[in-house]
């Protein structure tokens, strides 16, 4: 049986938490990404946009080379339930063949652009042996550059053993994200957080569930 839920919060025992990026790679957020993670010595995931993997083919490839995840974020990034479902499988299938041509195997995880879901897409998304991903910090909105403690205040207070967290390192000035990103990844690691890639995370759980049963 497929899983078609889509994946916010994870139960696991151990403090670890996912990390996730949309709409990359960037020639300037992506690297100051990079480097936060590099220092943490952590793990993240990048939800990728087909065309812009395309056009920065190099800052792909460096993320998947220091250890990260990349994931199929759509090819042109449209609202998936506004599509048919050919083309709706089309913009899966084109970013997940730039995915494979960067990391040589196939991506394991899919957000929908906007959130975009229905039955359908959930569906259609499982089918291709993808786990759809959403996030418990949506309300820090950081697509909107709410502000650098709007995007804290909103990311702290939904973050526990397991969570998710979306952030964005692509389309406009993430810069806000980016210092967000900074202080979060450090207090997290204070706090004894290990910062894990998705596919890592859904692991531990399934693990732990494995453990439990």
């Amino acid at each position: 049986m497929v899983n078609t839920a889509m994946v916010v919060q994870e139960s696991v025992r151990e403090k670890v938490v996912a990390f996730t990026f949309d709409d990359g790679p960037h020639p300037v957020y992506t690297h100051q990404v990079l480097e936060i993670f590099r220092r943490a010595g952590g793990r993240a995931t990048f939800f990728m946009i087909g065309q812009e993997m395309e056009t920065h083919p190099e800052i792909a490839a460096e993320v998947h080379r220091e250890g990260h995840e990349i994931a199929n974020h759509t090819y042109t990034h449209p609202d998936l339930t506004k599509l048919t479902l050919e083309e709706a499988g089309e913009e899966l299938q084109r970013a997940e063949n730039l995915v494979q041509k960067v990391t040589g195997q196939p991506a394991r995880c899919f957000r929908p652009p906007y959130f975009g879901v229905n039955d359908d897409i959930l569906s259609l998304a499982a089918e291709r042996g993808y786990r759809t991903i959403g996030a418990v910090n949506g309300d820090a909105k950081d697509w909107d550059n709410p502000g650098v403690e709007y995007i804290l205040e909103h990311t702290r207070s939904a973050v526990k053993p397991g969570s998710v967290l979306i952030f964005h390192d692509g389309y406009g000035d993430r810069s806000q994200t980016v210092e967000a990103v900074r202080v979060l990844v450090e207090e997290l690691v204070v706090e004894g957080y290990r910062l894990v890639t998705v596919s890592e995370l859904l692991d531990i759980s399934r693990d732990h569930d494995e453990k439990t049963t």
